[in-house]
């Protein structure tokens, strides 16, 4: 019994990414592999930097739309071009820069102190049941408790120089840090360490080997949020009894109704921590390129 097959229908395209190549005499001389581009990347890209500045600059100019036409006063928000002139005299006269300095050694001081904290603690009660049960409920309880409503206590602790400032930094950035570190200790899979202990791992070994480069992501996760509470810490610290900083000209511009002054300290603010977070995403990058994640489309 013979099954005969009917031909194909001519008027189908060919879409077999595979073709091959007729010679003179009428017989296929070779395969040539035809590669299939996806319909994404044959499509016009604009630059991602040209995308994410899109943003900033259609509200800058609607900003000085309303600015121009008097929808905005100069007594509620001074224009743009103000503000560029009035950011352009405070760097001029060097009150910007020093304030910076003040405002970056704080934060600088208060991160490294509430990094070393909230890791040491979330190690301990991670890697250790007994650490587990002596801190996790006290860091809990703490943790609820407003930063903010612990600087009257600071300042009759400390005094009024830099400690009281710097305390609160630190009590801001440790709990979001101890939180995702101690998460991702014990967020890692327990077959990773089954497979590390029957390949002869010491204790040592698999928190070398296992833990801490799966806790490693989460460490990075609660490092942005520390470091974004750490900016929200220092506006407060500086704020109060302080005679430098930021915070200090942001005061001072509040007591003369200049509102100028205000949006550029605020803007400078915004500016340092969106570097720092480029910092940190940057080092995520560095540490984490053995963990293969989804960039978006």
């Amino acid at each position: 019994m013979s099954i005969s097959h009917a031909p194909p229908d001519s008027s189908e395209p060919d879409i077999s990414p595979i073709s091959v190549a007729k010679s003179d005499s009428g017989t296929s001389s070779a395969l040539d592999l035809v590669p299939l581009v996806p319909t994404s990347s044959r499509r016009t890209r604009v630059p991602r930097w040209l995308r994410r500045t899109t943003g900033p600059l259609v509200l800058l100019a609607l900003w000085q739309l309303l600015s121009s036409t008097g929808v905005l006063t100069s007594d509620v928000l001074a224009s743009p071009g103000r503000i560029a002139q009035v950011g352009r005299d405070l760097i001029a006269d060097g009150s910007l820069t020093s304030a910076m300095t003040t405002s970056l050694q704080r934060v600088a001081i208060g991160l490294l102190l509430g990094t070393v904290i909230g890791t040491g603690l979330a190690l301990v009660s991670g890697l250790f049941r007994i650490g587990e049960d002596l801190v996790d409920a006290p860091v809990q309880m703490l943790r609820t408790v407003p930063f903010v409503g612990l600087i009257p206590l600071f300042i009759i602790w400390f005094g009024i120089g830099e400690a009281p400032k710097v305390a609160i930094i630190t009590l801001g950035v440790t709990f979001p840090l101890y939180l995702n570190v101690y998460a991702g200790i014990r967020g890692v899979d327990s077959q990773l360490i089954e497979a590390g202990e029957s390949l002869g791992l010491s204790r040592w070994g698999l928190v070398r080997h296992v833990v801490l480069p799966g806790a490693l992501p989460n460490a990075m996760t609660g490092l942005r949020y520390s470091l974004g509470i750490a900016w929200l810490a220092l506006v407060f610290a500086e704020q109060i009894n302080a005679d430098a900083g930021i915070g200090f000209l942001m005061v001072q511009a509040r007591d003369f109704l200049q509102t100028d002054v205000i949006v550029v300290c605020l803007i400078v603010y915004a500016f340092l921590g969106l570097l720092a977070d480029f910092v940190v995403r940057t080092l995520e990058r560095l540490l984490l390129q053995w963990r293969p994640t989804f960039t978006g489309r």
